[in-house]
């Protein structure tokens, strides 16, 4: 009994830790951009925490997967739980704040709900689910704040990136979702999971490297101790955080971490980095967490009647 609460408390702790993290994260990636390429922020990000992982696999001994199979899945998942997001963000950071980036993250949940029927069509949305999806989506429209662009050039200069920004919420729903239906269950804990995701990643991006990664470097202290800790600890150690908190406690609450990265996010863009923020941002990601609750809070109950364990897997990510 002792063991298990140490364990749940430990828990808690890594979610309280990866929602600091991963909300600084942003602001890691803008301070990145002052003197590295969007795909050059990329290379470091990724490689610094397969790195990172790499070590803890070697210290601690593990045994990394031998079938095939398992690193063939990772592949998929180190595309689009990393290489494509992560690319897709740190571009989109050139023309919008950081903080906003971090708001747009929050609708991963809503983007994996959209997904869900086409990758796990066993499951379906249900009236609670779709009425979520529906205030979801609503609530990323208040957030791009459309009435905004009329008469704006300066406005609609920024709609290619916040599509960047959703595109990445997409890519992580989409891994998400393909982590829960072909990685779930195998006999692989939450570190070995992970350095495989990211040794994959690594492998993607440095083919990728010659062709996106050129140009000018101009390295300075915030530039690299950005680079390196959203590598090692945003990007390495905050991954076996969250595979982690997904054993334990269940996709759905694991997920809940989107609602305190953006918050993180924001008042750290706005005291460090000057960035303002208007009303409809913090509006629009309000009512896309209050579309993730609605469609969570059937979900839970469901499961609750049920008593069946949460499926392994992600459901979100920064």
């Amino acid at each position: 009994m002792i063991v298990a609460a140490l364990k749940s408390r430990m828990t808690l702790w890594a979610f309280l830790a990866l929602s600091l993290v991963w909300g600084a994260s942003f602001l890691f990636i803008k301070v990145g951009l002052q003197g590295l390429s969007p795909a050059q922020v990329v290379l470091g990000r990724i490689l610094l925490g397969a790195v990172a992982l790499a070590v803890i696999m070697t210290v601690t001994r593990r045994r990394w997967p031998r079938e095939l199979r398992v690193w063939g899945h990772m592949l998929v998942v180190g595309i689009f739980f990393c290489a494509v997001p992560f690319t897709l963000f740190a571009w989109a950071e050139q023309y919008v704040p950081s903080s906003l980036a971090s708001i747009y993250n929050a609708a991963t949940p809503i983007m994996t709900l959209l997904l869900t029927p086409l990758i796990l069509r066993s499951e379906r949305l249900g009236p609670a689910r779709t009425a979520g999806l529906v205030i979801g989506i609503l609530g990323v429209v208040v957030l791009t704040g459309p009435w905004q662009l009329i008469g704006s050039s300066d406005l609609r200069s920024t709609i290619p990136a916040q599509l960047a920004c959703l595109g990445a919420t997409a890519s992580y729903g989409f891994a998400g979702l393909y982590l829960r239906r072909f990685v779930s269950g195998l006999p692989y804990d939450s570190v070995t999971i992970s350095s495989v995701q990211l040794a994959m990643a690594s492998l993607v991006v440095l083919l990728a490297a010659p062709f996106v990664a050129r140009g000018p470097v101009t390295l300075n202290g915030p530039v690299v101790l950005s680079i390196v800790v959203l590598g090692v600890v945003g990007t390495g150690v905050a991954y076996v955080w969250y595979t982690r908190i997904m054993r334990e406690w269940g996709a759905a609450r694991a997920s809940t971490v989107t609602y305190l990265t953006p918050v993180v996010g924001v008042v750290l863009g706005v005291l460090l980095l000057g960035e303002s923020v208007h009303w409809y941002e913090p509006v629009g990601g309000a009512i896309v967490v209050a579309g993730i609750l609605v469609s969570q809070g059937v979900s839970s109950a469901r499961l609750a009647r049920t008593r069946r364990p949460a499926a392994s897997g992600y459901s979100g990510s920064a």
